[in-house]
């Protein structure tokens, strides 16, 4: 285990004042200040680009807006609840999604090409894989603060299957984006449990080995993805549209941008899924550099304000998952703006409280009111 690990590991918290219960209204919904106020101006930022993005669709934006709010009391809700439950709780989320993704593959609707949801009657529709996201490193969690330190061969093995069974299983529906996010959230509970660095050695070699491998069983249009990576023009009109009208948004955008309302490669829909997975090159194009430099700074803080909490929660369990969730959201911020940008490849990640969609949202939401429970519990205990 390396230095850095262990002192994540290790932290003594700083148990501080005690939990008020009175006045403070912070403390009364168990939100951590800072977060929250950051959590709530994202928000603001995201429907305002939203509206913009999506020509001024009051509708859509209402639909955001009550997907927030609905993500609002599930974080509420999560943040009442004691990490202990929750470490309790682990086996059973986990085992239930692995369910219903075998119920996925087997009934799962196709739309689009992708089998990806499942229908109840008469109510709606769900994507468990959205589920993954939270369940997969509350299991490793769960799994690895149990082990002793440092982990052994076996336990690192134990864990790799556990991270990959969710992920083949959504691989195959075909959704390579949330597969991606649900590898990276279980990877983290690994890593900050204090992997060895010759098992991460081991890990890197052997995805070298297998990468070949690997691209026989890729899809033709994720193949299609990869390649249009490096030469997007070489098919201007066809795969390489999306990245290279991207760019073009992103670059009129100057400094300040043209204003809001103002883009033209969105409103007149040069720019695919420009309130989706492109929103940021929309927004670009709107608020210019500045206003990409002013919605980085948030998320920035949100992710030093998780950090925080993360190396100050009193368990094994309560930091190796909010250290889990936060760097998840980083991965969330990295991909998106990596894909709109032309330096990853485009696998359907969207940017966290901008894009428009309500599971994904109430997603995310549900897991900063596991990291607030973390928080104000730890208070409360001190």
């Amino acid at each position: 285990m390396t230095e850095q690990q262990n002192r994540f590991l290790r932290s003594a918290p700083s148990t501080g004042a005690e939990f008020s219960k009175g006045s403070d209204v912070w403390s009364k919904l168990y939100i951590d200040p800072v977060l929250g106020s950051l959590l709530a101006l994202l928000a603001l930022l995201g429907l305002t680009a939203l509206y913009s993005a999506s020509g001024a669709d009051l509708d859509m934006t209402l639909k955001q807006a009550s997907s927030m709010l609905i993500g609002t009391v599930v974080m509420l809700t999560f943040a009442r609840i004691p990490p202990s439950t929750y470490a309790y709780i682990s086996p059973w989320f986990y085992g239930f999604g692995i369910l219903l993704l075998i119920a996925v593959a087997l009934f799962g609707d196709i739309r689009l090409g992708a089998q990806r949801w499942l229908t109840i009657p008469g109510v709606t529709s769900v994507q468990p894989s959205e589920f993954l996201k939270l369940a997969m490193p509350m299991m490793a969690a769960w799994f690895i603060s149990s082990r002793p330190q440092p982990l052994n061969m076996k336990d690192v093995g134990i864990s790799l299957v556990l991270i990959m069974l969710p992920v083949a299983l959504i691989a195959e529906q075909p959704d390579l984006g949330t597969s991606i996010l649900v590898f990276a959230s279980g990877f983290f509970v690994l890593f900050l449990g204090g992997l060895p660095w010759r098992f991460m050695a081991t890990l890197a070699g052997s995805f070298a080995i297998l990468a070949p491998i690997g691209w026989g069983f890729l899809h033709d249009y994720q193949r299609r993805r990869v390649l249009t990576l490096f030469d997007p023009e070489s098919d201007p009109l066809g795969n390489g549209w999306n990245i290279i009208q991207s760019k073009t948004a992103i670059g009129s955008g100057g400094t300040f941008g043209k204003g809001w309302l103002d883009g033209s490669q969105s409103h007149l829909h040069f720019l695919p899924e420009g309130h989706t997975d492109f929103i940021i090159a929309a927004y670009s194009e709107e608020f210019g550099f500045i206003g990409v430099i002013l919605l980085m700074m948030i998320y920035t803080g949100i992710l030093m304000r998780a950090f925080q909490i993360a190396t100050q929660a009193q368990t094994s369990y309560g930091r190796l998952l909010a250290g889990a969730i936060t760097l998840s959201f980083s991965v969330y911020v990295f991909v998106n703006v990596g894909m709109v940008g032309g330096i990853l490849p485009v696998v359907g990640v969207p940017l966290p409280f901008v894009s428009y969609g309500g599971t994904a949202i109430i997603t995310l939401m549900s897991g900063f009111g596991v990291l607030m429970s973390i928080h104000a519990h730890r208070k409360l205990m001190g």
